[in-house]
């Protein structure tokens, strides 16, 4: 393991996050630092804007960076050299590390947010703690929209086009209707925040948020409540046992706001179990320990 300090960046929307930890092997932060991304001034403002923050990282530690690893809200493609799928999009279509390699003069390595807290989780959060020897981790996020990412032998998987993990985009069941991404009945359609929210309202002809519908559920007097969360329960299971039908990942970590929902740790397994190749569910289901720190921790680990 190299025992060097590690930069990293979270590049979000209207922050850009930077950590210093102490070395891979002791992935203590030294340094926490936050600036505004300012997206709306344009691809150069954030490029001025990540120099910035490194600079600002450097001054404080007095520590030099090697290589900066930077978490981002799309994919860099491998075979373009440019970024796509990113929701700050004056991103997509720029050769994103190449500009910053030139400006900063060191190594970039990027990868999605998903992969970054899939990383994280794998390496110094979740995961160690209850399988230090887990060879493959997925670590997903189930939020407002659903994504993961591969951590496979202490390194993220970006795969060929540099869609691995995500599973947000598999086909799930046609009532999800079409999604933005062209297809239908994805995934995130289906057992997103959103989706949920629109199913419970479909019933009902009431707007409530996730989290109410989630207590509504609980108390055992709101049926349409209740059948949200089977919903969601059913369809989780389904699409959780195609990825590990085909990876058979160690651990699974669960991110976002429909990842805190408890019945997908007490009931999702079995859920999962009903079409998975085997007899048994061996997957160990985890909560995130590092919260809104996995992004910035994850990017340094790259």
């Amino acid at each position: 393991m190299p025992n060097f300090p590690l930069f990293g960046l979270d590049l979000g929307g209207t922050k850009i996050e930077g950590v210093v930890l102490e070395s891979r092997s002791y992935p203590r932060p030294i340094c926490r630092l936050r600036i505004p991304t300012e997206a709306n001034l344009g691809y150069q403002h954030i490029i001025g804007q990540v120099a910035k923050m490194l600079e600002m990282l450097r001054a404080e530690t007095g520590l030099k960076p090697q290589v900066l690893g930077i978490g981002h809200p799309g994919t860099l493609d491998p075979n373009t050299g440019v970024i796509k799928n990113a929701n700050t999009t004056v991103l997509n279509k720029q050769p994103f590390n190449k500009d910053l390699e030139a400006r900063l003069g060191i190594p970039v390595r990027l990868a999605n947010d998903a992969n970054c807290f899939a990383v994280a989780e794998a390496l110094m959060g979740a995961v160690p703690e209850v399988m230090p020897n887990a060879e493959v981790v997925f670590g997903i996020i189930l939020g407002t929209g659903v994504g993961g990412g591969w951590v496979m032998h202490g390194k993220v998987r970006n795969g060929r086009q540099g869609i691995a993990g995500e599973w947000g985009h598999n086909f799930l069941d046609e009532s999800g209707g079409p999604c933005y991404c062209g297809h239908s009945g994805c995934v995130e359609n289906v057992i997103s925040g959103p989706a949920l929210e629109r199913y419970y309202a479909g019933l009902t002809g009431q707007k409530l948020a996730l989290q109410e519908i989630v207590i509504h559920s609980k108390s055992g007097d709101d049926k349409a409540a209740t059948q949200t969360m089977d919903r969601l329960l059913h369809f989780f299971g389904k699409a959780m046992a195609v990825v590990i039908n085909i990876v058979d990942p160690d651990a699974v970590v669960l991110g976002g706001g429909v990842g805190n929902i408890d019945l997908l740790y007490t009931e999702g397994p079995a859920e999962v179990q009903k079409h998975l190749f085997n007899h048994r569910i061996d997957t160990v289901f985890l909560r995130p320990k590092l919260g809104d720190s996995a992004g910035v921790f994850g990017a340094a680990l790259l």
